[in-house]
């Protein structure tokens, strides 16, 4: 049995190929699958990437894509644009040659990685942010309502954050601080209102550049200056509101230590998981935080096998863990 996995984001679209034994056969990672604004172009941006990528992963791993036994297509924004849905759900049959597969939000991928399928929630914070938990049967996400007025926590809503710190700074309606000459420093600015030129002009206002920025704030952060480190702990607070809205959804007994993970790029910053564990553990009902087992491409690959009837067993899991450790 082989499972396609593609795992897609704002700011890049990773693919994996798993063996119902557990063999990892193949990755590749390719640009970003977006498709509901800036760098999207709509639903053919999908199509386009998948014809590309597809292709190029099962070359790599020596199989075609008519040997897949099930996919599992995790797309940022997926059910979001109620017309956009049908030509989403249709892109992979034209890559794959056959309809064993199913599309959904990338969110799903988070999960089924991080918590290996199990119950339990999942936040991810990358460009965009959003959270999703299963409980048995019943599922339900948190946020990605999207850049215009959600995403809170993620890396392009710290990068806004950043952005305004720095018109602040600037302005003398904050104190200077550290977080000031590190943008002056890292974007080469001969004077402050070159940032305007910079992130409309250069960087075209484009998601993945102005999320990049959280790179800078956690840097500051951890060289203690204050209005990084108050961006990083709102952004905390905003991602544990994600858990907790979701535990309520899905209806986890108050009692129950809920198992939580977590996916994204924003994780990486240790300064961000402290912050998250404090707020969780300050937060309503009991939570069990977790490392992510899997990362979401993976994940996605595991959720194909569930979804094609053949799901890892345990120790196909440890197989694919040993693997890739």
């Amino acid at each position: 049995m082989i499972f396609l996995g593609v795992d897609g984001g704002g700011t890049k679209t990773a693919l994996c190929l798993v063996s119902g034994d557990g063999d990892l056969l193949g990755r590749h990672e390719t640009g970003p699958s977006y498709f509901a604004g800036p760098p999207g172009a709509g639903p053919r941006h999908v199509a386009g990437v998948l014809a590309d990528a597809v292709p190029a992963l099962c070359s790599s791993a020596g199989v075609t894509p008519q040997q897949i036994d099930y996919a599992f297509f995790g797309i940022p924004a997926y059910g979001e644009l109620r017309a956009d849905r049908p030509l989403l759900d249709e892109a992979p049959r034209a890559v794959l040659g056959h309809d064993r597969y199913r599309v959904d939000n990338d969110v799903v991928c988070g999960w089924a990685g991080s918590l290996a399928l199990a119950d339990g929630i999942n936040v991810v914070a990358g460009t965009g942010s959003i959270a999703y938990g299963r409980n048995g049967d019943r599922g339900a996400r948190v946020g990605g309502w999207g850049e215009l007025f959600g995403d809170e926590g993620s890396g392009y809503w710290i990068g806004l954050r950043a952005l305004g710190v720095f018109s602040q700074l600037s302005d003398g309606r904050l104190p200077w601080s550290l977080f000031g000459d590190l943008v002056r420093e890292r974007l080469g600015l001969a004077g402050d209102f070159d940032l305007l030129d910079v992130v409309q002009h250069r960087w075209g206002s484009e998601r993945s550049r102005i999320a990049a920025l959280s790179r800078l704030v956690v840097e500051a952060e951890q060289a203690g200056d204050p209005q990084a480190g108050s961006i990083i702990s709102e952004a905390a607070d905003q991602l544990a509101r994600h858990v907790t809205a979701v535990r309520s959804r899905v209806g986890f007994a108050d009692d129950l230590a809920v198992p939580v993970s977590y996916s994204g790029g924003v994780f990486n910053a240790s300064s961000v998981q402290t912050a998250f564990t404090r707020r969780l553990a300050e937060a309503p009902g009991r939570y069990e935080l977790r490392m992510p087992r899997f990362d979401p491409a993976i994940g996605a690959a595991l959720y194909a096998g569930a979804l094609g009837g053949s799901p890892l067993a345990d120790r196909a899991l440890d197989q694919l863990d040993d693997q890739i450790r």
